[in-house]
């Protein structure tokens, strides 16, 4: 059988994706959980590959004028090696653990001399610039892998990365360095995902002041918070109308400090801002991009990245609360998403990926499939596998 051509399969991918949207004619899908954390796995490794360096290219976006990859992401392949981790862990495939720990040792190549982690997709030494955030994301990679073997190498990383973000905070527990596009002093509070990386780092050195700067980086985030869950300043482009992607980091951080600490203060914060979310999803799981202060839907396209997020957060709630309702919002969110990730679109750089909207000419990462989209639904996929057996 001849292959088509990307363009004319991409176009086809197209219009059944916006007719999908304009009828809301997706069907959610229960099963396949494990079929489809393969495909999202082999995908993320397609992307490796396409990078040409060891880390995984930021995405694939057809619509690009050469028509594909874009070149490797520090800042997301590093929390994709705790997805690949823990997928390789959990199902014992070597192979895919050997990929996650090259682009480990990737990360440590490409470290400025600071420690940090630069900002952007990678460049030559000379262009780099810090950003906190890219940081935290590469920590957390680094903590796994050590977990992982126990390379002391990643260790050290690690340990160079975490004082560089704790020199970067200021007197009230914000970071400072937000990357070159954003003026300097303002808060992002979804940088508060890098206290979970540094949490984690101080589990393996206890005696150091990891803990207690994550427990600080957390409290600042939470005097963002107003009454009704809303955390402002928490975008990097529209902060009076954040992405639910922006949102789910921040969810998560504060979340899973909160356990990791047994701070139940931190729990409920994180769960007032899910409890705000959650009866904005309509019955099928579908939820805005978007939103106001009022938890108003601020865009009509789908942010499918912060979707699979908030069905993690979800999950996580299940495990640590019981308390139902949570997991019956995670898998009525994870099973809309699955129709979406294309399996046989005809184009392999398509297939086991999600898009960065729904539909595809949405607001966020128009018409590509951005890396970090497929890492989300792979970590949700993992804990429904997961909370299937308890």
């Amino acid at each position: 059988m001849l292959r088509q051509p990307p363009n004319r399969v991409f176009a086809r991918v197209v219009r059944s994706d916006m007719a999908r949207f304009l009828f809301d004619s997706v069907k959610p899908l229960a099963g396949q959980t494990r079929e489809r954390a393969r495909a999202a796995v082999d995908w993320i490794l397609q992307a490796q590959a396409a990078g040409g360096d060891g880390g995984v290219s930021l995405g694939y976006f057809p619509c690009d004028v050469e028509q594909g990859w874009r070149p490797s992401y520090p800042e997301t392949t590093g929390y994709i090696i705790s997805s690949l981790l823990e997928y390789c862990r959990r199902f014992q495939e070597s192979a895919v653990g050997v990929q996650a720990l090259c682009m480990a040792e990737w990360e440590i190549e490409i470290q400025m001399p600071s420690g940090a982690v630069q900002g952007g997709p990678v460049c030559a030494p000379d262009k780099q610039t810090p950003t906190a955030f890219n940081t935290g994301m590469v920590l957390d990679g680094w903590v796994t892998a050590y977990h992982f073997n126990h390379d002391t190498r990643f260790l050290e990383a690690g340990r160079r990365a975490a004082d560089w973000l704790i020199s970067d905070l200021d007197g009230e527990g914000y970071f400072r360095t937000n990357g070159q596009f954003v003026a300097p002093g303002l808060i992002k509070t979804y940088n508060v995902l890098c206290a979970w990386a540094l949490h984690r780092l101080g589990e393996i050195l206890p005696e150091s002041c990891y803990q207690s700067n994550a427990i600080r980086i957390v409290d600042a985030a939470i005097r963002r918070q107003q009454p009704n869950g809303w955390l402002a300043d928490n975008c990097l482009t529209r902060p009076e109308a954040p992405l639910l992607h922006t949102i789910g980091y921040t969810l998560q951080g504060i979340l899973e400090v909160g356990i990791a600490a047994k701070r139940e203060d931190f729990v409920d914060s994180s769960r007032r801002g899910v409890d705000a979310l959650l009866p904005r999803m309509n019955a099928k799981g579908r939820l805005p991009g978007r939103f106001f202060p009022d938890w108003e839907p601020a865009c009509f396209s789908s942010c499918l990245t912060g979707a699979a997020q908030l069905a993690g957060v979800c999950y996580r709630l299940y495990e640590h609360s019981r308390q139902r309702c949570y997991w019956i919002a995670a898998e009525r969110l994870l099973n809309y998403l699955k129709p979406l990730q294309l399996l046989d679109s005809g184009n392999p750089a398509l297939n086991g990926a999600l898009a960065g909207s729904f539909p595809l000419f949405g607001g966020y990462m128009t018409a590509g499939y951005p890396n970090w989209a497929t890492k989300y639904l792979l970590d949700a996929l993992l804990l429904q596998d997961r909370c299937s057996e308890n």
